[in-house]
Order: structure tokens, then sequence, then C-alpha cells
């Protein structure tokens, strides 16, 4: 029997691959409103960033989910990923 696949995906921020379940999704809908996405699964553009409050910090000052998402992202995204890497 064949080993299970592991999705890996690249963080946008530090451009490093990891296992996607260690990854936080932020996601750009049809109608541009930008959301945490914990379960992974949500409808739009994706972007992934690592779980370390230091990535979120360096997409905050780099606007690095703006350039991938193409949209404002507005700072209760940021606020809403800080909360989560934390809990």
């Amino acid at each position: 029997m064949k080993p299970k696949k592991i999705p890996m995906r690249t963080c946008v921020v530090t451009k490093e691959k990891y296992p996607k379940k260690d990854l936080i999704r932020v996601v750009r809908d049809n109608l541009g409103n930008v959301s945490v996405d914990l379960t992974g699964k949500a409808n739009g553009r994706g972007a992934y960033l690592k779980r370390d409050l230091e990535v979120v910090d360096i997409a905050r000052k780099t606007k690095a989910l703006e350039k991938y998402l193409e949209v404002l992202v507005p700072e209760e995204v940021y606020e809403e990923l800080e909360k989560a890497i934390r809990s």
C-alpha cells in the first residue's frame, strides 16, 4: 500500500514549503472580502502563512498578503491571525 500523500504549500512570507495543516490560510472571496480560513476549504484565492507571530508581523509590514491576494487586507484579519496562532 502506498503511503498517503501530504499536500505541501508555500508560505507567502518565508517562501518555505510546509505541510498544509501546519499553515494558516487567508482567503479572498469573489466579492473581495478577506478572511482567515481555519478549515482550509473556503472558496476563493488563498494565501498561506506559517504559524508564527513574527511571520504575521512581517506580512503586515511588507504587505505580502495584499500583494498576493490583490486586495486591501483589513487590520482585523491580522488580529485574527495572531489570535489563531496564540490559541
